[in-house]
């Protein structure tokens, strides 16, 4: 698209999908903490998705951080490698792998998940300099953010340091109020041009700004290098492009003096002696030769749109209605259920001659999360407002009373299964403790500690679970 709009791309990233219909190379490299391990992660096909399958059995039962994002352009200059000892250098460290799974196109993938000390930075190679027009976007997370410096994907210094005004030309995206004056809590898609983020043409806050608390968000920037830019903003998952500035460069930016080097996650004079304090996540983006014209970004937005972005993970997909198979081998016919004689949540067998009161018992609504829309929380399919929770860790079904600490309890995150087989659902608020299985009632434990359901015989089996068709 960037390419028959006579501006195309130099570079294009992402942790999730192919960028171009013919590319058919890795996406991402892992590496495992068991044994320092590392794999390329591809695409299920040539211009697809990530083969996110690929990634949950190289890492089943260990960490895995990503340690480079990959340039689908084919520069290796492109490449992006975390900032940090066994990367390019410097303070920081690989972001970890597993922490947010996600959908896209009705397929499992992950995002780039950037903490506080995480970030990736190439040399550049092909990358505009000086005052040469650019343009990029990036697909990203309006729940994800916080009001660090910089959580930033675009054109930056090749040296690590803040080398003056216009010496980046990169999209910002955050809560971080450079100059003052900002109106509402964001975050904003802002222009990082170093020694300031613009949301407009001055230091002074653009009043048609508006906050991007979409779940997936489009930020776009673009910069002719000489008298002009433009900021623009979208929900990634549907609708058009707001516009929020278009006009001349702030004072003392025109002209731009870029230096074509790439930064993700952090600013432009981070991390070498320094640690990045941002946080935010990428899914996708990409940099540009030249000034994209509206309608080539329309026509982005809408690519990015008709992608299926959806939170959660295949098969936990909001509004899905599924039922959970223990996979011991002693317990293959038993389903994650609410108990008929009280409130507590155990296992135990279903059939196809089981009663339809056993059956909507063992079966389960996927909402998002109650406390973290990127996990999920699990609605009883025959007692509306009443979900899954743990109390003194033990499993229940209960009625939502609307507390924060009821959605923290009710709110689980799906990861690959601890045992290699299935998934395992991370307590949102106690998150070194799975659902549990244990002398056939459910719990949340810990690989090893106090209580007996803690114990680490069978926890890795007993915390991974089938998704099955729903009984009910």
């Amino acid at each position: 698209m960037y390419a028959a709009g006579g501006t195309p791309c130099v570079a294009a990233h992402s942790t999730t999908r192919a960028l171009f219909a013919s590319y058919n190379g890795p996406l991402y490299q892992v590496q495992r903490t068991s044994d320092n391990a590392v794999r390329d992660i591809g695409l299920l096909s040539a211009g697809g998705i990530a083969n996110a399958a690929a990634q949950d059995s190289f890492c089943a039962g260990t960490t895995c951080t990503i340690t480079r994002v990959y340039d689908q352009t084919g520069s290796s200059g492109n490449t992006l490698v975390y900032q940090g000892p066994g990367g390019t250098g410097g303070a920081d460290t690989a972001a970890t792998a597993t922490t947010e799974p996600m959908t896209v196109g009705g397929q499992k993938a992950y995002a780039l998940y950037i903490n506080p000390g995480n970030s990736y930075f190439a040399g550049g190679s092909g990358i505009p300099t000086g005052s040469s027009p650019e343009g990029a976007y990036m697909v990203t997370s309006g729940t994800h953010v916080n009001n660090g410096c910089c959580f930033d994907y675009g054109n930056t210094e090749t040296d690590h340091h803040a080398d003056g005004n216009g010496a980046m030309d990169a999209i910002n995206f955050g809560t971080e109020c450079w100059f003052g004056g900002c109106s509402g809590t964001g975050p904003w898609v802002q222009a990082d041009l170093e020694n300031g983020l613009f949301t407009g043409g001055s230091k002074t806050w653009n009043p048609n700004q508006v906050s991007e608390t979409s779940h997936f968000v489009t930020a776009m920037l673009k910069n002719n290098g000489t008298t002009r830019m433009a900021l623009q903003g979208a929900n990634a998952q549907s609708g058009n492009l707001t516009k929020f500035y278009d006009g001349a460069l702030p004072g003392g930016y025109n002209p731009m003096h870029k230096q074509g080097a790439i930064i993700l996650g952090s600013g432009g004079d981070c991390c070498q002696t320094n640690r990045n304090a941002s946080a935010g996540t990428f899914y996708e983006g990409a940099m540009t030769k030249g000034y994209p014209s509206d309608a080539t970004d329309a026509a982005v937005q809408a690519n990015i749109a008709a992608a299926g972005y959806t939170t959660g993970i295949a098969p936990f997909t909001p509004g899905s209605r599924i039922s959970l198979k223990a996979t011991t081998s002693c317990c293959t016919t038993d389903y994650l259920q609410h108990d008929a004689g009280d409130d507590k949540v155990v296992i135990a067998p279903v059939a196809s001659g089981s009663s339809a009161t056993d059956k909507a018992d063992a079966t389960w609504i996927v909402r998002p999360g109650l406390a973290d829309s990127s996990c999920v929380s699990f609605e009883s399919a025959n007692a509306a407002g009443s979900y899954l929770r743990h109390y003194a860790f033990v499993l229940h079904l209960k009625a939502n009373d609307g507390t924060t600490q009821f959605a923290a309890d009710a709110t689980f995150c799906p990861k690959p299964g601890n045992s290699g087989t299935g998934y395992s659902l991370q307590s949102f608020n106690y998150p070194a403790e799975y659902v549990r299985h244990y002398a056939m009632t459910g719990y949340i434990a810990g690989n090893g500690g106090t209580n007996a359901w803690d114990t680490t015989s069978l926890w890795r089996e007993d915390t991974s679970w089938l998704v099955a068709s729903p009984w009910s």
